[in-house]
């Protein structure tokens, strides 16, 4: 789901109160950032979000069981329910959502006098792989009929070992899925119990040489650090199978324990059997060292892949581009407007039914707030290696409040945790940074801002906020 996406290192992202605090100890001065990025933001920064979306998310909720980390919604069928076959066919919890979600696309508004075809398809969840793929591909029908789905489209899809064999992986590839996200987690037998996984390390082996006998040519593997009782030798292993197992892409998540979960009623952060912040943050430095060095592109905070194979879909967000999406809890971001469907299937079903009735309106909001939309614009670029593009940056909001984020970053240039390029993408020393600190040299001299890896990465939060600070104090 997209929340995984966007889950930053060790924490969730401050509420927009802690960012003035912040502002206070990073700049002094009487900057009013917000007078200056209304006053001179430029009219066409509010195209991108007017666009038509290319990207769909498809939420699949069913698992065998809710993992004790996980607070998405999900529809647990039981661990004796069938799952690497297709005897799911006639489970009526699987086929009345698929109606149901068939029924929101269907009852949906496309409110665009012309629509670009889907360039990405991302089936979430859950494990989109228990469900049938015949049922997968009704969905994939009726997005096709709907808005059109470009012929070389990324379509990928969730799914977890001993859910599928080679048969069902073959009949999904048939449907047009050319990228699996396959939920390893941990290569440790008591991790994977320890976390309430459904599968085992037989189970990933297996789905691992599925992946390959099936020739799936774009495939990444999910590993989860952090967990409970997991040592620095234990992470190692799974990152030296990982390497060994040749995918594509790997995704690496820290654990996050969030309220309402086992985890949360058992787990406190910070405090044993989980590990403390300083062990989290040698583990995420382990994994950037390891997946670096066999190759993978550190390419956003979270994920590394191989070159050419970044996730498209992801880039949709992380470029803050529209989307749609579609079923239990899925989150939309249409004509500048950001919501989501209730995370519970009564107000699901009631929310379809009010879609139908055309009580449901989100058409689109006309009146984007400016320093929201810099906000996501910084939040999500400083996520990536690519970096904040200062000259778009200053072309869309102005001088000053670039020239002002430049300035609250000084300190961090100079100890390394952000970094600055050139045009070239060559790194500017601290001096070279603080000469250039003028309107010539701002998106000239000075032309990205990134954080570096992995420390940079591992202040996200922290650094984030302080831009936070300097676009809405």
């Amino acid at each position: 789901m997209l929340k995984s996406i966007l889950t930053p290192i060790f924490s969730t992202f401050p509420a927009k109160p802690r960012y003035r605090k912040l502002l206070c100890r990073a700049i002094s001065g009487n900057f009013n950032p917000i007078q200056t990025i209304r006053q001179n933001a430029a009219p066409n920064i509010f195209t991108t979000p007017q666009l038509p979306p290319t990207s769909v998310y498809i939420h699949l909720p069913f698992c065998r069981k809710r993992c004790h980390y996980c607070d998405f919604p999900v529809v647990a069928l039981g661990s004796n329910s069938p799952t690497q076959t297709n005897d799911n066919e006639d489970d009526p919890r699987i086929s009345n959502y698929i109606q149901l979600l068939c029924r929101e696309i269907n009852a949906s508004r496309v409110s665009f006098e012309s629509h670009s075809p889907l360039e990405t398809v991302f089936f979430g969840g859950g494990t989109p792989s228990l469900v049938p793929p015949r049922l997968v591909s009704s969905i994939l029908d009726l997005l096709k009929g709907k808005f059109g789905v470009t012929s070389d489209a990324e379509i990928s899809m969730e799914m977890d070992p001993g859910t599928f064999d080679v048969k069902k992986m073959e009949e999904f590839m048939e449907l047009g899925v050319n990228r699996v996200s396959l939920g390893v987690q941990a290569f440790q037998e008591q991790l994977l119990k320890a976390c309430g996984r459904a599968h085992g390390v037989d189970e990933v082996n297996e789905a691992i040489e599925i992946m390959k006998s099936c020739g799936v040519e774009n495939w990444s593997l999910d590993l989860i650090s952090s967990l409970p009782n997991q040592t620095p030798q234990m992470w190692e292993e799974s990152l030296k199978l990982t390497i060994e197992a040749q995918p594509n892409h790997v995704s690496v998540y820290d654990l996050q324990v969030e309220q309402g979960t086992k985890f949360g009623t058992l787990y406190t952060p910070g405090e044993f059997p989980l590990p403390t912040d300083v062990q989290s943050a040698d583990f995420y430095r382990t994994a950037s060292r390891m997946l670096s060095g066999a190759g993978y592109n550190h390419y956003e905070i979270s994920s590394y892949c191989q070159d050419g194979f970044e996730c498209k879909h992801n880039f949709t967000y992380w470029k803050n581009k529209p989307f749609y999406g579609f079923g239990l809890g899925s989150a939309s971001y249409v004509r500048g407007m950001r919501f989501s469907r209730p995370k519970k299937m009564g107000g699901y079903i009631n929310f379809v039914r009010s879609l139908e009735n055309g009580m449901v309106d989100y058409t689109g909001n006309t009146n984007i707030n400016v320093g929201d939309l810099a906000s996501d614009i910084v939040m999500l670029s400083l996520r990536t290696a690519a970096g904040l593009n200062l000259k778009s940056f200053r072309c869309a909001f102005g001088y000053s409040v670039v020239a002002s984020l430049c300035e609250a970053y000084k300190p961090f240039i100079e100890s390394g945790h952000v970094l600055c390029l050139n045009e070239q993408r060559r790194v500017v020393t601290a001096d070279e940074f603080n000469a250039s600190l003028n309107e010539d040299g701002i998106g000239r001299g000075l032309a990205y801002i990134r954080l570096s890896d992995p420390d940079g990465f591992l202040l996200s939060n922290e650094l984030i906020s302080i831009a936070f600070g300097v676009i809405a104090p």
